[in-house]
């Protein structure tokens, strides 16, 4: 039975309690993997904020319309009847996320859940789900699809080193450039940085345009998680550190100054345009700069290529496929990134978790298995060139598309993901304001002060490194 989305609103005041509630919950009941393992009625659910007729709505006409009935038929095949339930309600993600934490705090909650990855240590930590090997055995490690998604991407659905689910798919953040402005700036059409220094030399040089913002790196809270998500964390990245590590989150570190000071030079130093960082929709605003050939750097995801410039896009460029080029984001200093990375990156996605509550273990992670497949991933794509989580089908699908394909194979072992914690959005909300400051026309090291003193107050000094 569907469940509506009215029960979302009350279910978002309360998600604290069940928070607590059903980490009790969870942490209490004991592994029993093999449960039912040899039923022959099985009856299951997909939970997705998905709805055929509303938000996501291709995923869930590919749950309902294929998956449902394909896994039905191959069950059937071997002697076992599956009745399966899509429960997707296509909701604002933050009333979608209360609902899954009640979900799991009862008995009613989905066998198979689509979760946003950023939300999957925060359910870890809770009890709420738990590493898939608990909840199915250790056949899980035998997967042969594991060979073909890449350990960054991996890491999406895997909290301290278990795995919690599989991802769904995931993207990159890139720097575009507008070759057309590159070639009157007297700037290569193969534009690859090397370092921070290869990018600011760049946009003096477009500087001489006029009518043209040399740079855009998203800054300040009007674009809110944007600017943390394109800019910052991959800037980070680059310093060599990552916003948590170690048990503690980054404070006013020299690596988080070193950040802001590149903030400094771009928007106190005329490389930049600092009113659009503070304009309600000057995301938006500077997707059309673009399409328009006023900007010519942008730091930004795989979306603007296939989501923003693409002929159904919201801001569609006409000559795409031959003024717009990509580069890697570079280190600070070659070798000066995480893990000594000449280049960087940041990818989002959601990812697919088993219920620990499940009744039907086995059949659940059949039913997983069967979703994250070549042919499955491949239908739901449809016609559709998207990064997905399988290299197989990256190879494939994305043949006749050089971004996206650059993107699966360059960027994508070089990634890395938002740490999936309950206090990520308060330390987010202190890096988009430190940004703002530098905007505003403060100094880096003062933004760097402050972005402490933030964090110290949001999450507690013992969970703050520097300072």
């Amino acid at each position: 039975m569907r469940r509506t989305a009215t029960r979302t609103a009350a279910a978002a005041s309360t998600l604290t309690m069940a928070l607590v509630l059903s980490g009790c919950l969870g942490q209490e009941q004991e592994s029993d993997a093999g449960r039912n393992a040899d039923a022959k009625d099985v009856t299951l659910t997909i939970t997705s904020n998905s709805d055929a007729g509303g938000k996501n709505e291709i995923n869930a006409r590919w749950i309902e319309e294929w998956v449902i009935p394909e896994f039905t038929k191959q069950q059937k095949d071997k002697g076992v009847n599956v009745t399966i339930e899509h429960d997707g309600i296509g909701v604002d993600d933050a009333d979608y996320k209360a609902k899954v934490a009640l979900d799991f705090g009862t008995d009613i909650g989905g066998d198979i859940v689509e979760i946003d990855g950023i939300w999957l240590g925060e359910f870890a930590q809770g009890g709420q789900i738990r590493p898939l090997t608990d909840v199915v055995g250790d056949e899980v490690d035998s997967w042969d699809g594991w060979d073909q998604i890449p350990d960054a991407v991996e890491a999406l659905g895997a909290f301290e080193d278990q795995r919690y689910g599989i991802p769904l798919g995931t993207d990159g953040r890139v720097i575009f450039f507008n070759k057309k402005l590159f070639a009157k700036a007297g700037l290569p059409a193969d534009w690859q940085p090397t370092s921070w220094e290869d990018i600011t030399e760049a946009a003096v040089a477009l500087k001489k345009l006029p009518g043209v913002v040399p740079l855009q790196l998203n800054a300040g809270t009007a674009m809110t998680e944007a600017t943390t998500m394109q800019a910052v964390l991959p800037l980070l990245a680059g310093t060599g550190s990552e916003v948590w590590a170690d048990g503690k989150w980054q404070g006013g570190t020299d690596d988080m100054t070193a950040v802001l000071d590149l903030y400094q030079r771009i928007y106190q130093g005329g490389l930049g345009d600092p009113v659009l960082q503070q304009e309600a929709k000057g995301r938006d605003k500077s997707f059309e700069m673009f399409s328009q050939n006023k900007i010519g750097i942008l730091f930004e995801g795989d979306y603007l290529w296939r989501g923003v410039l693409s002929a159904d896009g919201v801001a569609p460029m006409a000559d795409r496929d031959t003024a717009v080029g990509w580069a890697k984001i570079p280190a600070r200093t070659p070798g000066s990134g995480v893990d000594g990375q000449d280049f960087v990156s940041m990818s989002g996605g959601s990812i697919r978790v088993i219920n620990p509550k499940t009744e039907f273990p086995q059949q659940a992670w059949e039913l997983l298995e069967f979703m994250n497949s070549a042919e499955a991933t491949k239908v739901r794509l449809g016609d559709t060139a998207q990064i997905t989580q399988r290299d197989d089908v990256n190879a494939e699908v994305l043949t006749g598309d050089p971004m996206l394909s650059f993107v699966a194979e360059e960027i994508l072992p070089i990634t890395r993901f938002r740490p999936g914690l309950a206090d990520y959005p308060k330390v987010s909300a202190a890096l988009q304001q430190a940004t703002a400051d530098v905007v505003a026309g403060r100094s880096a090291a003062e933004a760097s002060a402050a972005y402490q003193a933030a964090m110290v107050k949001a999450v507690g000094e013992d969970a703050v490194s520097g300072g």
